[in-house]
């Protein structure tokens, strides 16, 4: 059965712990540091901020397989403010665009339904890279090749759960079989609704052919840096397929009729 994590952004305080816990079990590189010269400082100061909120990473990236968006929402006259946080990685999706359009099968489904990147397979094409609808996955200039999350695949085929998900202190990140985590994604999600939050919705049961690493939003996906509607590259190809065909063929047919034409008045000249 496939396993997968449900992020309830509800509950989410933006600790910033499963982004630690997952640099450390994945030993992943840390982000470098910049340096400011603030006005009356002495010496520059180490500042690693983005100017977006809290937010100290920015994006996915191929050292940082997680990131928690800090979202602030402001009413015109900045009376009202709203906070969102959100937890984001690989999705793992059901029709994932990195693995489609992988040319070497680096790129693996497990039989726990996780997407993985076998490094010791990957050529650093970066056919991938532009397959993600997510912005995922990316190229580790310092490798050669590609990383993600994996769903902390070690782990979970060991009897573990993911990483993040054991250091989250308020629940947000829960691991285990995908249909449980629906059910309890479904019951949360009516709650709210009863609550009042009338824009609470789920992100990830139809996107991507399903998600297995899964949403609750409070407002539109957009809001939490995600596409309406994203669309898997490969899905295009029967199409884009079918008008390359029609194109070469009215070209063809064009080439042909020009081609005949051009027999025709020379046969003519000839007889003249």
């Amino acid at each position: 059965m496939a396993k997968g994590m449900f992020i309830d952004t509800s509950v989410c305080i933006g600790c910033k712990s499963c982004q630690v816990a997952c640099k450390e079990w994945n030993v992943l590189e840390g982000e470098p540091t910049h340096f400011r010269q603030l006005p009356g400082a002495p010496y520059p100061i180490a500042v690693n901020f983005t100017g977006n909120s809290y937010d100290n990473t920015a994006a996915l990236s191929a050292t940082d397989w997680r990131h928690v968006f800090f979202i602030e929402e402001f009413s015109q006259d900045r009376s009202v403010a709203r906070w969102f946080f959100s937890s984001d990685s690989c999705k793992h999706c059901n029709d994932a665009g990195c693995l489609n359009s992988c040319p070497t099968g680096a790129i693996i489904r497990t039989d726990m339904g996780n997407v993985f990147v076998q490094d010791d397979v990957c050529i650093g094409c970066k056919s991938c890279v532009p397959s993600c609808p997510f912005g995922v996955i990316a190229l580790s200039p310092k490798t050669g090749t590609v990383h993600k999350c994996t769903l902390c695949n070690d782990r979970i085929h060991n009897g573990l759960g993911t990483a993040c998900a054991k250091a989250c202190p308020t629940g947000s990140i829960l691991f285990g079989d995908v249909p449980e985590l629906k059910a309890i994604a479904d019951a949360r999600l009516a709650k709210l609704k009863a609550l009042g939050e009338t824009k609470a919705n789920i992100y990830g049961y139809d996107e991507a052919g399903g998600l297995n690493v899964f949403y609750l939003f409070l407002d539109r996906p957009m809001v939490y840096g995600q596409p309406e509607h994203p669309v898997v590259p490969q899905q295009r190809l029967p199409l884009s397929t079918a008008a390359t065909v029609l194109g070469a063929a009215a070209i063809g047919v064009a080439a042909l009729i020009s081609f005949r034409e051009r027999g025709s008045k020379k046969s003519e000249e000839e007889k003249k």
